[in-house]
């Protein structure tokens, strides 16, 4: 009976020490990286928490500046609003033949102090000459029909408010945004245009009290996407266009109010925007945190806590570093002996010469896999392989050229077998061996054919031979083991007669034994 160990996948001849060792040593390995892990993932959930928690504050923050400002924008535009259509009504209802200039500019002046925005409050004639203001003197000459806003209502009949883009006044050199509205005759012509002119400084200091980052910033602009004011405030911007902004281009044509986080156009700077239309006019604003405003005491805190961790786990290291230095010096002295042995086993498997298995790795196999194909119902293929002539090559060339022709046909033998179960083995002096499990009679004809052509490409002159080359004959071999007994014997025994029956036949060629099973043994 045989009491071999049978090998198994890996560590089968590992002695009983070195497997309790290995299997401690992964044990205490597995907890510690277990631990770390643990502490990782807490870490890195809590990490993640606080950096959604940062964008949370941020979007609540920009929100409600979107909507301060979009109030305080609201609020100072309809109390021009309201004050330019009472003046206008006012103005159509006594007819402009009879305008006390004197009393107007009273009333004027009064707003004026009364609305601190305001920059001034201007009447123009259907030429665009300045007809009452609430300024003490008119400059000489002054025509404003060249202005857009004026163009405007002189072209459009409809008697909204008008918001136009900023001008620099031509009385003080400040930057306004225009606010005008048409006046007309009792006949519906044109009779001028009513304006009242708000300060950009005005809304510039008024953003300018709110907290934001350096890097922030607040927008005010038309529909269209002219900037009207912004913080950081530059002259160069006033006046440029957001059009092709991610605000205006893929979220304002679709939502009145939004959260966007994008690279600005002015500036190209990272940020996180809410953006709102003002529900009455035709204005949006912008309010924005920078990227790196949000994220960097999130990064400061994400770098104290790894400091921290990285503390712990090194303690953690040099903890499980103690504990396994022992075990992982027994397993080195233990895994040593077992590479000896297996090193010793793997020589006395293969073939020193061609690096193929020899015999004896055919033997340890064979009955095994016979065995395996019973149960699991495939064929085994076995394929019996001599060098034609090769006594002759050895008495033409000397046997270290005998030699390496014997190397190369194992590479060739090599290179045709694809699945690694597959097995080619030198059985002795010239002759060779391949154990193909699930291989039936043609695919084991086509790994043979395959190994023919190879071995007649390699082209490897031989005048000993016929045909001037080495070549090659072979013996297939084919069994059912499911569909009764077969040995490794028997199954070697029709593959060396098939071989034989090729050599019989003129050699460079193969030849299949007869359907083998149990019924023909």
């Amino acid at each position: 009976m045989n009491t071999a160990k049978k090998p198994d996948e890996e560590g089968q001849l590992t002695p009983g020490g070195e497997g309790r060792a290995a299997a401690l040593f992964r044990l205490v390995l597995s907890f510690m990286a277990v631990v770390m892990l643990t502490f990782v993932v807490v870490e890195g959930w809590r990490t993640w928490r606080d950096y959604r928690q940062a964008f949370s504050n941020a979007q609540n923050m920009v929100t409600n500046l979107a909507r301060a400002t979009s109030q305080h924008a609201e609020d100072a535009i309809r109390q021009v609003d309201a004050i330019t259509a009472a003046l206008a009504e006012r103005l159509e209802g006594d007819g402009f033949a009879r305008i006390d200039r004197q009393r107007l500019h009273a009333l004027l002046s009064q707003q004026m102090a009364i609305m601190p925005q305001l920059h001034g409050l201007f009447v123009y004639g259907p030429d665009g000459r300045w007809i009452v203001t609430d300024r003490s003197a008119t400059p000489a000459n002054a025509n404003n029909a060249d202005r857009e806003y004026f163009i405007y209502h002189r072209t459009h009949t409809d008697r909204r408010v008008h918001i136009g883009a900023v001008v620099r006044s031509r009385a003080t050199g400040d930057l306004i945004i225009p606010i005008s509205r048409r006046l007309d005759n009792p006949d519906g012509s044109f009779a001028g245009v009513l304006l009242g002119t708000i300060k950009v400084d005005w809304f510039v200091r008024y953003y300018g009290d709110f907290k934001i980052d350096e890097l922030g910033a607040l927008v005010l602009a038309k529909r269209d996407g002219t900037i009207l004011v912004r913080r950081p405030f530059v002259d160069q911007v006033v006046g440029r266009s957001l059009a092709d902004s991610e605000v205006f281009r893929n979220h304002l044509p679709y939502a009145d109010e939004g959260l966007v986080e994008t690279i600005a156009v002015v500036d190209g700077t990272a940020r996180l925007y809410a953006y709102r239309a003002l529900s009455s006019y035709p204005l949006v604003v912008e309010a924005g945190l920078s990227r790196e405003s949000i994220i960097a005491p999130w990064r400061r805190d994400v770098l104290k806590s790894v400091a921290v961790l990285l503390l712990l786990l090194a303690g953690l290291a040099a903890f499980g570093w103690i504990v396994l230095r022992q075990l992982r010096e027994r397993i080195a002295i233990e895994r040593a002996l077992h590479q000896a042995h297996q090193t010793l086993k793997s020589l006395a498997l293969t073939d020193s010469l061609t690096g193929l298995g020899n015999r004896r790795r055919l033997d340890a196999v064979f009955e095994a896999e016979l065995k395996r194909a019973r149960r699991q119902g495939y064929p085994v293929a076995l394929v019996m392989l001599d060098l034609d002539y090769f006594k002759r090559y050895n008495d033409r060339y000397g046997h270290p050229a005998g030699d390496q022709c014997l190397k190369r046909f194992a590479e060739v033998l090599q290179t045709a077998l694809k699945r690694p179960a597959d097995l080619a083995v030198r059985y002795g002096g010239e002759e060779f061996t391949l154990l193909l499990p699930a291989t039936d009679v043609p695919g084991a004809e086509l790994v043979v054919d395959e190994i023919m052509q190879a071995l007649r490409r390699q082209a490897i002159v031989h005048d000993g031979s016929p045909v001037g080359w080495v070549s090659a004959s072979a013996g297939i071999a084919v069994a059912e083991p499911a569909q009764g007994e077969c040995s490794a014997e028997r199954l070697m025994a029709a593959a060396d007669a098939a071989l034989y029956e090729a050599k019989r036949r003129g050699r460079d060629g193969y030849t299949v034994a007869a359907a083998f099973s149990a019924d023909t043994q």
